[in-house]
């Protein structure tokens, strides 16, 4: 194991020994609090004002006579067009690793997006990190690994004005999912094992290897609160385990403590413990600091032992007059290049269109950026239909919002004007590496799909209005297949669960779906062209449970949308259908859609709705009373 020990200086005269654990989380590439889709700085993200929190909270621990232990808890490397350039350009050492270095991390755990660019990337960032890389439950098949399963740290500790040894044992784990849904880039390379599972007999294991405490770096949510095996998010039954200590949790971009998990069973949102152990989660894209404090004595057998803990979260920006902290000089600096070419690289001109895109209404709507990305995915894909089994196939495009404000935020929405786009617009519209696929699906599975993504809607009764959607979906777990229509009917409750379980097989939301003019009948046989993630079982839709794949070269979507705007693609005129969904007559019920402030620059969009403004909620979101 890799270890980097730290003495702490000083003479407080106490029995107790004092740990201060920081941690970040999801940062995935929001390094220096800018928004290259929009072109513009965005004060409420970004590692550079992360850092300032972390010196602070450093320099108040020493002061303290406290250890101070950095830790980073996954999906770091992935998320904006910074972090595409970094993975892309080879020549420059990757300057995450560098800035991790310079604010002494102790360990950074692995994610599920850190995987998007492959292992080899992997490895180069491990050649370059200074702290050990972790994940316990994930392991890879080569004889060299980039990643450790655990780390050992052995730090000393103030107690009495001596120094004390202490032995800090590091475990990570992230959803056993991520072989499923980076299937394209771990196929047969790694293995994965339940997060409980692996945490409980790792954690075991550093006890027996000398360790006093152990640390877990969780990158999963609060979820279920009794065991399941094959949990994405286990952090409550994982803090049953005794041989833990504290908790770094993440993957869902919430916060902890915090009033976003009040009401969960054994979870204290306010003290941020669940099962009496301190937990901490901190958003995302840097957006806070993590902070376990932890007290300590040694009991009659001199074994140390968790006296007491308090965990909090320091936000970069103010909750009172929204100030936000300074950037980190030094970080800055490591950014500073990359920055640069970034920005040169997300203004290179692709095309142009006649029309702004944006995704504000999505769920009711239509969205130009979605049909553009569907027409785009599906005249990637026809060429290599042509000439084969499936050329006389009837294709359809599966797209899903990328951006749909949600735990990121009200400004958090694609939104390109019209006129000239470049390639910081192409990643507007689809943020993620995903690479293209197509499935051959039947009539059956294209009605489920449909009725899946029908789920993301709350059954609207007679004493509303009710939110539109429901909030514990997913935004980008809504597919739209475009070349069908079909209609919505939100009187009924749904089929599916947002995990893919069946409510009901006699629950139909799904009328009138059609191919043509024509009702889809069950046998009919369709091309599906959707994202590696999708086609991998990624949101648990029906159709990737006996996925059908045709065979495709790899082809980035990204670069499918920029040759396609570059009229390198020939048209399909598959999406037609700007909105080919629309919402069943419901008797003049009404709806509350959530959508951000800048959706009033279109809101005659939504005339067919009788739109309500009904000004901005405490998150900022505006609020617009639809009536359907």
């Amino acid at each position: 194991m890799i270890t980097k020990p730290k003495v702490p200086v000083g003479q407080r005269k106490d029995d107790r020994a004092m740990i201060r654990i920081l941690a970040t989380s999801d940062i995935h590439m929001n390094v220096t609090g800018y928004d290259y889709y929009a072109d513009c700085t965005d004060t409420r993200i970004g590692l550079t004002r992360t850092a300032t929190l972390i010196r602070e909270a450093r320099q108040q621990a020493v002061q303290n006579d406290a250890l101070v232990l950095m830790f980073d808890n996954g999906d770091s490397l992935q998320g904006t067009p910074y972090g595409q350039w970094a993975a892309q350009t080879i020549r420059h050492t990757h300057p995450l690793p560098q800035a991790f270095a310079a604010l002494g991390y102790d360990a950074v755990g692995l994610g599920n997006h850190d995987f998007g660019f492959g292992v080899a990337f992997l490895e180069q960032i491990a050649e370059k990190a200074t702290y050990p890389i972790l994940c316990s439950n994930m392991r890879y098949k080569a004889l060299k690994s980039p990643w450790h399963p655990y780390a050992i740290l052995p730090r000393s500790v103030v107690l009495n004005g001596n120094n004390e040894p202490i032995c800090i044992g590091v475990l990570s784990v992230l959803p056993p999912q991520t072989l499923q849904w980076e299937a394209h880039k771990l196929k047969g390379k790694a293995e994965v094992e339940d997060i409980v599972t692996s945490a409980h007999h790792t954690a075991a294991n550093l006890k027996q290897l000398g360790c006093d405490l152990v640390v877990a770096l969780a990158h999963t949510g609060l979820g279920a609160d009794t065991f399941e095996n094959g949990q994405e998010n286990a952090a409550i039954p994982l803090a049953e385990i005794d041989a833990i200590d504290a908790i770094i949790a993440g993957h869902t971009h919430l916060t902890l403590p915090g009033p976003g998990h009040a009401g969960l069973k054994h979870v204290d949102h306010a003290r941020g413990l669940v099962h009496d152990k301190p937990v901490v989660m901190p958003g995302w894209a840097g957006s806070h600091l993590g902070i376990i404090d932890l007290s300590l004595k040694r009991d009659q057998n001199k074994k140390w032992r968790v006296e007491n803990s308090k965990a909090e979260l320091r936000s970069i920006q103010s909750d009172v007059d929204g100030s936000t902290v300074a950037e980190d000089a030094e970080i800055s600096a490591f950014f500073a290049a990359g920055h640069v070419e970034t920005k040169a690289q997300s203004a290179e001109p692709v095309g142009r269109i006649t029309k702004p895109l944006h995704s504000y209404f999505s769920y009711c709507g239509s969205d130009r950026s979605l049909s553009l990305l569907a027409e785009a995915q599906a005249a990637a894909v026809k060429p290599f239909l042509a000439n084969t089994q499936f050329a006389d196939i009837p294709v359809l495009s599966a797209v899903a919002p990328a951006k749909f404000g949600g735990r990121a935020g009200p400004r958090y929405y694609t939104d390109v004007p019209a006129g000239e786009i470049s390639m910081r617009h192409v990643a507007d519209i689809h943020v993620f590496p995903n690479e293209l696929r197509a499935v051959l699906a039947n009539g059956a599975q294209i009605l489920d799909w449909l009725e899946m993504s029908a789920g993301l809607f709350s059954q609207l009764s007679k004493d509303g209005p009710h939110l539109l959607t429901n909030p514990h979906w997913t935004g980008h777990n809504f597919d739209i297949l475009y070349g069908a229509t079909w209609q919505i009917d939100l009187s009924k409750p749904a089929r599916f669960n947002c995990d893919g379980s069946l409510v009901d097989a006699a629950n139909s939301r799904i009328l009138d779906a059609s191919f043509n003019g024509t009702p889809i009948t069950e046998d009919q046989i369709f091309v599906v062209v959707l994202n590696n993630y999708r086609a991998n079982g990624g949101g648990d839709f029906p159709v990737a449970k006996n996925p059908r794949l045709i065979s495709l070269p790899s082809l980035r979507i990204q670069d499918a949308l920029r040759d396609y705007l570059a009229g390198n693609l020939q048209p399909t005129l598959l999406a037609e259908t700007v909105k080919p969904f629309s919402f069943a007559p419901m008797g003049s019920r009404t709806a509350i859609l959530k959508t951000g402030p800048n959706a009033r620059n279109y809101i005659d969009e939504l005339a067919e709705y009788r739109p309500i403004d009904l000004g901005l909620d405490d998150e900022g979101f505006m609020q617009v009373q639809l009536t359907l």
